[in-house]
């Protein structure tokens, strides 16, 4: 079991590693594999898994994303200027 609880943490860190794209990449992938019915259940199981750490992942860097957009704003006297975007869930 001490094997199983090791991989899960090294399967985070290399999720942390990763950009959006690859991340948003390999759970398509994942979804595909799991909604043709490809796995065996134990490979079924740890693709879910997987997945929800891929999905949490890219939903963190959206929100990372999001806190960094700025919106452009024209003030009162004609000058440009930007302000932090108005964020809502």
């Amino acid at each position: 079991m001490a094997d199983v609880k090791s991989s899960g943490g090294k399967q985070a860190a290399d999720i942390a590693a990763m950009s959006f794209e690859a991340a948003l990449s390999e759970l398509q992938d994942l979804v595909k594999s799991l909604e043709r019915g490809d796995n065996k259940l134990d490979e079924a199981i740890n693709a879910y898994e997987r997945g929800a750490l891929l999905k949490a992942h890219c939903e963190a860097k959206l929100k990372e994303a999001q806190l960094k957009v700025e919106k452009i704003v024209l003030g009162a006297d004609g000058k440009v200027s930007t302000a932090p975007a108005n964020i809502t869930d």
